[in-house]
């Protein structure tokens, strides 16, 4: 999913990272973090191409966007829930 090319001089290393069938040569102070998004992202557009008839990559890379954000909102929601719950507990 993600190669190192290079380190530079910040701490920063090149990362290639490959997310449905494109490479993207990137920046991170986290390969392994990046590798992880790469991966749900790539995960997630595969599983759309798979449930929709023929759609352009990038209208794939933005429904994959709007249900990740979907998902990270809703996780947000949960936890803020959550807090409230301890809060009242104290």
């Amino acid at each position: 999913m993600a190669e190192r090319d290079s380190k530079n001089a910040g701490g920063a290393q090149r990362v290639q990272i490959e997310i449905f069938g494109d490479i993207y040569r990137l920046r991170t102070d986290d390969e392994e973090g990046l590798r992880r998004i790469a991966k749900v992202v790539d995960s997630t557009m595969r599983s759309m191409a798979q449930n929709a008839r023929t759609l352009a990559t990038a209208r794939l890379g933005v429904l994959a966007a709007l249900k990740i954000a979907e998902d990270y909102y809703q996780l947000k929601r949960d936890y803020d829930e959550l807090l409230a719950i301890l809060d009242e507990h104290k």
